[in-house]
């Protein structure tokens, strides 16, 4: 103990780095760190090599970015030089200051650095297998192992940049691994950088190029701008008292309305279902790709079939990452107390938008702007929610008017189905076959469409008394039949013809 009763406590150096390298990265988001820094570099191309030697693989991360100089290698080498407090600049993707280290050592043993910058060339390389030596000392080494060989030859071939290698890939080369397992790595990792950097990859100007293994990364948009199928789209709008927070919610086009291959391309690396909710940006740069964050109506919300169309786009300052609670990783998100309620409400409409779209086949509703007499009704009470037959439906009503003697047969008979819809094997089958079951006259002929609406069109027009004109108002508000407007404005011409 000194005398001013203060302790000099320094961390055990192997340990430290070993806890540091449990932060629960993978390989994709690991590299998507690396890729922070190359942008933040101004770099115009990243290229990616994934080289596969069994044991002595390697990954390199290249960019023709403004490189480093010598002092600013040095700072970016060592743990903790930065404060996560400091201002950042605008288009700062980092925070923590580790993000190159410990998303490195959490996929290999030794880490090489080599940089073009303002004052030439330099390299900076840590090896753990060093810290083990006493355990207790920070060896950062000056130069390429000599198993490295010269590994900088492309990066010496541009006039600045920097140039990352990974080696002694612990955390990825195990027991059983294979060169077909790290050729599915490559296409892991594909897929997740052309999701979190897509409107980087997206842009006209200032663009950025990604390749992994020479091959172009493709953008991955989760909400299908300029799609015409999409049901809705809302207005951006802005977060009360703070407008560098903005929201635009989108609900995807139902599988009907799309190609086979633009519906397996929009679902995303894990999905429709993982993928609905809220895709929480910085800088243009993805943090979270579906997730509710929390949010929900008494309790929070989660992932089902029903709101797999729904998809948030949310953009968030760097200056906000400690009132979003932003990790290490830039992996999780929490909003704060004060805009809650306000995600909560865009949320709901977006979650009620993205129901009906997913119940309905994506079939755009027919005089959205009245109220839809449907065959089924919902009840609501303290034993629960039923499903009954609205006997108001003109369908139904029709045919309980014309039923004579056999009334009582006929109400016996909607008891009956009321009584046994398969709820639960509805519910089994959309979440396994993550569809909904056929439901309307979709898949029925236009005649025997035609023969149906004649038949209720001539008793409302001739027992009930309607006029052509109320009888086909009071159709196009019954469901399904609302969905077919141009088949009941005929009717008139069709029976007096």
């Amino acid at each position: 103990m000194t005398s001013n009763g203060k302790r000099i406590a320094p961390p055990k150096a192997s340990a430290m780095i070993e806890a540091l390298r449990g932060l629960g990265y993978n390989t994709a988001t690991a590299l998507a760190d690396i890729i922070d820094n190359s942008i933040a570099a101004d770099a115009e191309n990243i290229w990616i090599t994934f080289d596969w030697h069994g044991e002595k693989s390697k990954i390199t991360i290249l960019d023709d970015g403004v490189g480093m100089s010598k002092a600013e290698l040095d700072i970016a080498m060592r743990l903790g030089e930065k404060n996560p407090l400091s201002n950042r600049a605008e288009n700062d993707l980092g925070r923590f200051g580790l993000g190159l280290k410990t998303a490195s050592f959490s996929q290999c043993r030794r880490l090489t650095v080599a940089t073009i910058g303002s004052d030439g060339w330099d390299c900076l390389r840590w090896d753990l297998d060093d810290l083990g030596i006493d355990g207790n000392s920070w060896y950062l080494h000056e130069g390429a192992h000599a198993d490295s060989g010269d590994f900088s030859v492309k990066l010496k071939e541009q006039k600045s940049g920097t140039m990352v290698l990974w080696e002694n890939l612990d955390r990825i080369i195990t027991k059983g691994y294979q060169a077909q397992d790290f050729l599915d790595l490559c296409d892991h990792v594909e897929k997740h950088l052309a999701m979190v950097f897509h409107r980087y990859l997206e842009r006209k100007k200032t663009k950025i190029n990604i390749y992994i293994n020479d091959k172009k990364v493709l953008p991955w948009d989760p909400f299908l701008e300029g799609n015409i199928s999409k049901p809705w789209v809302s207005p951006e709008a802005k977060a009360p008292g703070n407008p560098d927070i903005k929201v635009q919610c989108h609900v995807l086009p139902h599988k009907d309305r799309m190609s086979e291959k633009s519906y397996l391309n929009a679902q995303g690396p894990d999905g429709w279902t993982a993928q609905q909710g809220f895709y929480v940006y910085r800088n243009e740069r993805l943090l979270l790709a579906g997730s509710w964050l929390g949010l929900g109506q008494g309790r929070s919300w989660t992932k089902d079939e029903a709101h797999r169309l729904a998809r948030i786009r949310l953009d968030i300052p760097n200056t906000s990452d400690t009132e979003w609670k932003i990790d290490i990783r830039k992996s999780t998100a929490r909003p704060p107390l004060e805009l809650r309620s306000w995600l909560v409400r865009l949320a709901e409409e977006t979650r009620v938008r993205a129901r009906r779209a997913f119940a309905h086949r994506g079939k755009p509703a027919k005089n959205s702007d009245k109220d839809i007499t449907q065959a089924w009704k919902t009840e609501h009470s303290a034993t629960g929610i039923r499903y009954k037959i609205d006997t108001e439906h003109v369908a139904i009503k029709n045919a309980l008017e014309q039923a004579g003697p056999l009334l009582a047969d006929i109400q016996a008979m909607l008891r009956v189905i009321e009584e046994t819809v398969p709820i639960q094997r509805i519910w089994l089958d959309t979440a396994e076959n993550h569809e909904t079951p056929q439901s309307s006259f979709d898949a029925t002929p236009t005649e025997e469409m035609v023969e149906f609406l004649k038949s209720l069109f001539k008793r409302m027009t001739g027992t009930q008394g309607m006029s052509d004109e109320l009888a086909c108002e009071h159709l196009l508000n019954q469901e399904p039949f609302n969905n077919y407007p141009e088949l009941v404005k005929s009717l008139p011409s069709v029976i007096n013809n």
